[in-house]
């Protein structure tokens, strides 16, 4: 049977959307080949540029590297080259170094800045379109500041310092907002007052955020206001300079940076496929993503790229969940005419639209019925990113992006304010912390209330207070050595005793040895928990294995906790076990604090003095390569 082979240029949102979606639904196909090609070996978070190019995370957090993304789907090729040209007669792909011959072919290329032809935008501003970009603004900023910082002449240094960003949609007030919490710690590193850098949006229309509801991009603008950001609205820029812009009224503002985020069109590489074109390069396609006058060449246009007037005049925005919709549809197709059924027509399915501005505050507009701003705004754009990582099924890179965003974070730029960053505190202590607290308050309490009732002050400080004067205060020496033998009495005198005898004999002892008798945590188990035991236990063998095999378990845990092997491993299952034993009703109260020092092991104690320090790093070695292989810089080239 020959091989149908589908290739797809282009490993953005829409491009890694539509590979996913075949190759689940075309794995059993032995016939079928994908092929994936881009001119990078990774895949970019673009939403996430700006974070980059502010100096929040580290470039390494928005590049998803394609072996991992695609390591478990055989019936992938990834080939890292630059597409040239496309012999739509002969069905075959040009690239830089070889040529694909293909059945169905989807174009998802992306798009480009557009400057609108305006002088000097490509030899003076920065763009925010690529994780070059993102990187090169970084590099900028860094060197502009640290020469500001050094420059004598008062004139040139203000403009050094001013920064413009040009665009107030998504990418520039998320851009902008980079720079308000990037401020601080800039003006902290190079020795100069933050007050001294000034930050400035400069937009063509007489509002910011446009795609949004009036009242949320307000909401957005009383917050820019508020942190010093001069909004300069009904200016469209008409020059860019080494050390300046002109606006169309004739003023000009010194800055020698302007990041330009202001409009977005169809990436010129694909000018020369001989493809039909709508306004800003885009290619036109019908509402099945084929393209226009190429139905029947199976060839499809996606993401970015794509023109398809879903309504007059209203062309698929060009937004992620377009992208991934568009390369879902295209994707849904193929499967149709390849494993038989109806195509799909494309219906877009817009869910809200969120910006952060900063790390910390942001606006969000959900099923145009829910609106949120601030914390809760962050924290939701946080879900849909980590859904798009369960989406496209890569945990490896969902664990990372936490890890990014939410741990490895400095300067308190999250939206925890810096609680959850590893760099700020020994957050898994937390809960030891919490906890030791709470016990030193019971116990005083205790002290105050005597044998009154919590919830009523007005028994407080009567019989048992140790403000009554009749109470003995217990931490004498002789008190607890003779506590002690009462302990040891009592537990001697239970020896002959019956199973209920010697409970209450050492209910007593304890009871006098330590002020009260031990709780359990639960009085009895739940049904539902015995239901389960009598399933895993069904008879008195089992139950007996299980009670040996535990003290195994037991030792073993024990000695891998103080060689520091696995200690986070063996922290959770100190967890799971106690939950267990509360849910048996054979665990006390007294000893609950097994799970809060459970947690605090849990903040990679292993690693100081201990065999993690050279195991865990030799494991994730050994099974990353085993599960994704070893990463290159390019894959397939011919």
């Amino acid at each position: 049977m020959a091989t149908k082979n589908i290739v797809v240029v282009g490993a953005g949102y829409s491009g890694v959307s539509a590979v996913k979606h075949l190759a689940k639904k075309l794995k059993k196909d032995s016939d079928v080949q994908i092929t994936l090609i881009d001119r990078h070996s990774y895949h970019t978070m673009m939403t996430e540029l700006h974070e980059v190019a502010g100096g929040r995370v580290e470039p390494e957090a928005i590049q998803y590297d394609l072996q991992r993304l695609f390591a478990r789907q055989k019936n992938v090729q990834l080939v890292t080259d630059t597409v040239t040209a496309i012999d739509k007669d002969k069905k075959v792909v040009q690239t830089k170094l070889g040529s694909y011959a293909f059945d169905y072919l989807v174009l998802g290329m992306g798009g480009e800045p557009n400057d609108f032809g305006t002088p000097g935008v490509k030899e003076h501003g920065f763009t925010l379109w690529s994780f070059e970009d993102s990187v090169r603004i970084r590099e900028h900023i860094l060197s502009t500041v640290a020469k500001a910082a050094i420059e004598p002449d008062a004139e040139v240094r203000k403009a050094m310092l001013s920064f413009v960003v040009c665009g107030s949609g998504f990418t520039g007030i998320e851009m902008i907002g980079e720079l308000i919490d990037w401020k601080d710690r800039l003006a902290k590193e190079f020795k100069i007052d933050a007050s001294e850098i000034s930050l400035k949006v400069v937009e063509a229309m007489p509002t910011i955020l446009n795609m949004l509801d009036r009242n949320d991009a307000g909401k957005a603008e009383r917050y820019l206001k508020s942190q010093n950001v001069d909004l300069v609205l009904n200016a469209p820029i008409v020059e860019v300079a080494a050390d300046h812009i002109k606006l169309k009224d004739g003023s000009s503002i010194p800055t020698h940076t302007l990041i330009w985020t202001a409009g977005v069109k169809g990436t010129t590489d694909a000018a020369d496929f001989g493809l039909e074109a709508a306004r800003g390069n885009r290619l036109v396609a019908n509402e099945f993503m084929e393209a226009k006058g190429y139905e029947d060449k199976n060839i499809y246009i996606i993401g970015d790229l794509v023109f398809y007037e879903e309504f007059p005049n209203t062309p698929t925005p060009q937004i992620v969940q377009a992208a991934e919709q568009t390369g879902h549809t295209a994707a849904a197709n193929i499967v149709a005419d390849i494993k038989g059924g109806s195509k799909h027509k494309f219906k877009g399915n817009y869910q809200g639209f969120m910006v952060s501005i900063g790390a910390k505050w942001g606006v969000a507009n959900l099923f145009d019925k829910i609106h949120l701003s601030g914390f809760l705004a962050i924290i939701m754009k946080h879900v849909v990113n980590l859904k798009y990582f369960f989406d496209i099924r890569s945990g490896y890179y969902m664990f990372q992006y936490m890890m990014h965003e939410f741990f490895h974070i400095k300067d308190d730029r999250n939206v925890t304010r810096g609680h959850s960053s590893r760099y700020g505190n020994v957050l898994w202590s937390v809960p030891l912390r919490v906890f030791y607290g709470l016990v030193w308050f019971i116990e005083a309490g205790k002290k105050m209330v005597g044998e009154g009732e919590w919830l009523k002050p007005s028994t407080w400080f009567g019989e048992g207070s140790w403000f009554t004067g009749n109470s003995v205060f217990p931490w004498t020496w002789d008190y607890v050595t003779d506590a002690t033998a009462a302990a040891s009495d009592a537990t001697s005198a239970a020896s002959g005793a019956g199973t209920e005898e010697v409970v209450e004999v050492a209910k007593f002892g304890l009871s006098y040895a330590y002020g009260e008798a031990p709780m359990a945590v639960l009085d009895s188990a739940p049904e539902w928990f015995s239901n389960i035991m009598k399933i895993m236990m069904p008879n008195m063998e089992v139950a007996m294995f299980f009670q040996k095999m535990m003290v195994f378990v037991e030792i073993g845990i024990a000695l891998a906790l103080m060689a520091g092997l696995f200690t986070w491993l063996m922290s959770a299952t100190t967890i799971a076990l106690v939950v267990t034993f509360c849910l048996s009703g054979m665990f006390f109260w007294v000893n609950i604090w097994f799970i809060p020092v459970a947690f605090a092991l849990m903040n990679g104690s292993g690693r100081a003095v201990g065999l993690d320090r050279w195991v865990i790093p030799w494991l994730q070695r050994t099974l990353g390569k085993w599960w994704y292989g070893t990463p290159k810089s390019m894959y397939g080239q011919k």
